[in-house]
């Protein structure tokens, strides 16, 4: 049997159909006005600037580099023969001093006894000798009484030149001319025999500086090889210099073998410790030309590797490439793999640029 709906119920029905419909609606609306939005426009990150210069080619010298301390070829050390309290002190560091000048004294007291005691030993001896002589001549002394005398009195007279050259030794004079490097004492101290009281540099042999050479390097130095020397107390001038000797043994501590050159100082005033920076050009004789860039377009430089910038062929994106590098000369340095002559590197702002990226470049100035 079929249930018939009430009549009440149809006219609740209809209200609700249309309250249900409505947000359904604005919900479809909603759905298809986003289907139909487009997303906002991408913004391009801004491109950075950068400097490039045009790769050029050339051979460059085969240069060894290393920094030394200026110092005289000769420094002495002077002592005192004999111990005692200085008597005076008459130079200071930086004197310049003449060859037999009087440096430094003890007080002479001591050293004087000591000479007039040894003088009247000698003395005594010899008169004692004197009159076993006699004896001996008149048979009252025998022979071994007056050798023995005589082993006295020469005894005595060896004594006796022993004091007379302790108290020569007694005072420091110049060896040669020279400049006073060092004040090891005072006036009124008390110094033992052979203690060092003054360092003084001998000029007659001029200056030298002492490098420290990597093994690599110090096989392509030889004796009488020339270079320059540059002082950061006399800034643009150049100082000749000459390789006069190499060591054949490595240091024990660092590995390093010491090179010695002879500086010419051209009338300059010259002071001991003065930092010297040593250059030495060689030119091999199979030299070519390579690609040559700039200092500046090294970026993680690591021994002779390192990496830069090029730029491609239509100049807007930059690529990084390992590159192997060469001699260096100034602000330049040859790449021996990795690089052709006429590429463009980026020289300023490699290390800001990715691989990859696009950039603005300012100038492409040659490298020669």
């Amino acid at each position: 049997m079929t249930r018939l709906a009430s009549p009440l119920a149809r006219p609740l029905a209809r209200p609700l159909a249309r309250s249900l419909a409505i947000p359904l609606a604005i919900a479809l609306l909603t759905v298809l006005q986003g289907c139909t939005r487009q997303a906002p426009p991408t913004v391009a990150a801004p491109r950075r600037t950068v400097a490039v210069a045009t790769v050029g080619e050339d051979a460059l010298a085969d240069r060894l580099r290393v920094v030394g301390v200026l110092s005289p070829k000769d420094e002495v050390r002077l002592s005192f023969k004999v111990g005692g309290v200085i008597d005076s002190i008459g130079v200071e560091e930086g004197t310049v001093v003449r060859k037999g000048q009087l440096l430094a004294s003890l007080h002479g007291t001591e050293v004087e006894a000591q000479v007039r005691q040894a003088q009247e030993a000698f003395d005594k001896a010899s008169r004692d000798y004197a009159r076993g002589k006699a004896l001996y001549d008149d048979g009252v002394a025998t022979r071994e009484q007056l050798d023995d005398l005589g082993t006295a009195a020469a005894t005595t007279r060896a004594g006796l030149a022993a004091a007379t050259f302790n108290a020569r030794y007694a005072r420091i004079e110049a060896p040669a001319d020279g400049v006073v490097l060092r004040k090891l004492a005072q006036a009124h101290e008390l110094v033992q025999p052979g203690q060092p009281v003054l360092s003084v540099s001998s000029l007659d042999r001029g200056w030298i500086v002492r490098g420290a050479f990597a093994d690599r390097d110090v096989v392509l130095v030889h004796v009488g090889d020339r270079g320059e020397v540059a002082l950061d107390a006399f800034p643009g001038q150049r100082f000749a210099a000459t390789v006069t000797s190499i060591g054949s043994t490595a240091e024990a501590q660092s590995g390093t073998y010491t090179v010695e050159f002879k500086v010419e100082p051209n009338g300059a005033p010259f002071a001991q410790g003065m930092v010297a920076k040593i250059d030495i050009a060689r030119t091999a004789k199979d030299a070519r030309r390579l690609p040559v860039v700039r200092l500046t377009a090294l970026v993680e430089a690591d021994g002779d590797h390192a990496y830069v910038y090029v730029l491609d062929a239509n100049g807007e994106v930059v690529h990084r490439r390992n590159v192997r590098l060469g001699n260096a000369d100034g602000d330049r340095i040859a790449v021996s793999e990795g690089l052709a002559a006429g590429e463009r590197v980026v020289v300023e702002g490699g290390a800001f640029v990715n691989d990859g990226e696009h950039v603005i470049v300012a100038d492409a100035t040659p490298t020669r």
